[in-house]
């Protein structure tokens, strides 16, 4: 009965991983190359769902302050400030989408480096 191996990748900050493996496997989970694209779906998932309860918010709490700036009870200067604020909003969930599948998409590029590097292919420089 074998033993359990380390982890063969590195963490961003280039430390080895602590991650223990079971023979023949050599990487964990998360440094898998083979598990990279499925890394990505989930982060990917799991960044729609955030954005989209939040969007799903601010989409009814425009139109709260809406039906408020039409019927009186809220008044149009307030409303004009706060939809300003919600534009405002909205542009940085989507700054942080946009970065966050950036990030995405280097880690598998990152993955797939690895990937040719460890199997002695071509090294991207």
């Amino acid at each position: 009965m074998g033993g359990l191996n380390r982890c063969m990748g590195k963490k961003r900050n280039e430390e080895l991983c602590t991650a223990t493996v079971e023979p023949p496997a050599l990487y964990c989970w998360w440094h898998d190359p083979e598990k990279a694209e499925e890394r990505s779906r989930n982060a990917s998932k799991a960044a729609r769902s955030k954005t989209d309860v939040e969007i799903g918010t601010i989409k009814r709490r425009l139109k709260e302050v809406a039906e408020g700036v039409l019927n009186g009870s809220v008044e149009k200067g307030k409303g004009s400030v706060a939809f300003q604020g919600f534009g405002v909003l909205i542009r940085a969930i989507e700054v942080e989408r946009k970065v966050k599948e950036q990030e995405e998409v280097l880690e598998r590029i990152e993955m797939l480096e690895k990937a040719q590097n460890t199997r002695g292919g071509y090294q991207w420089r």
